[in-house]
């Protein structure tokens, strides 16, 4: 829930290991790898944009996963296999954790999984881009979908989801929201207790996760 303290401590070793260094800075800076969660109706590519202003500054492709999955189902059957990625994604570079990034629906079945998965152990930043964190009024509309259904303000879900700590373990929450979301209702569903809550200003639901300015706010949190 606290933000960690993160510190290098090279000390006076630093002097004597100072010509290595300079060959090769980048052993110094270890990045998490990020994985990207869509919303509803939506797929990997909705991230186009992110992971090319991500690349643009430094990152490489082998620390940046993008993710499809069926929006349709359950949120609870999605935080499982979002798990799995987690796993593959922590074989596959060797890292002990990982970062999370969300939009919209993404940000509840990541949530579940961190809460109900183990995600804890495997979380270090966590970020909510526009998350139906508390559900939406307007959710109904698509009921006949059991994601849908879950995001319904007052769900049996969503009371389990939100039940306790909201923002549970040591990893650190980051929560954006619009104060003009048409699709999250009220715009503080978005926020999250115990979290870093910012308020953006005016940006459409669509374009919370491809707005350059969140970018910025996001790439800085999970450094």
């Amino acid at each position: 829930m606290k933000r960690s303290v993160r510190t290098v401590a090279l000390g006076a070793v630093a002097a004597a290991i100072t010509p290595l260094l300079a060959a090769s800075p980048a052993q110094a800076d270890t990045r998490d790898p990020v994985i990207f969660v869509h919303g509803l109706s939506s797929s990997s590519s909705t991230w186009n944009t992110w992971v090319g202003k991500f690349k643009a500054d430094g990152y490489d492709s082998s620390e940046l996963f993008t993710w499809s999955y069926n929006w349709k189902q359950s949120n609870k059957t999605t935080a499982s296999q979002l798990a799995t990625k987690v796993a593959q994604v922590r074989a596959a570079t060797g890292a002990e954790r990982v970062d999370i990034v969300t939009h919209s629906m993404g940000a509840l079945n990541a949530r579940w999984y961190v809460k109900f998965n183990g995600g804890t152990s495997y979380v270090d930043d966590f970020v909510s881009v526009a998350g139906v964190n508390h559900g939406t009024d307007l959710s109904a509309l698509c009921a006949f979908y059991t994601s849908c259904w879950e995001m319904v303000a007052g769900s049996s879900f969503l009371k389990t989801l939100n039940s306790g700590d909201e923002t549970p373990g040591s990893v650190d929450y980051l929560a954006l929201y619009s104060t003009c979301d048409a699709l999250v209702n009220p715009d503080s569903s978005a926020k999250l207790d115990g979290a870093t809550n910012v308020s953006v200003g005016c940006i459409s639901h669509n374009n919370m996760n491809d707005n350059a300015s969140n970018y910025t706010k996001v790439r800085d949190f999970i450094a």
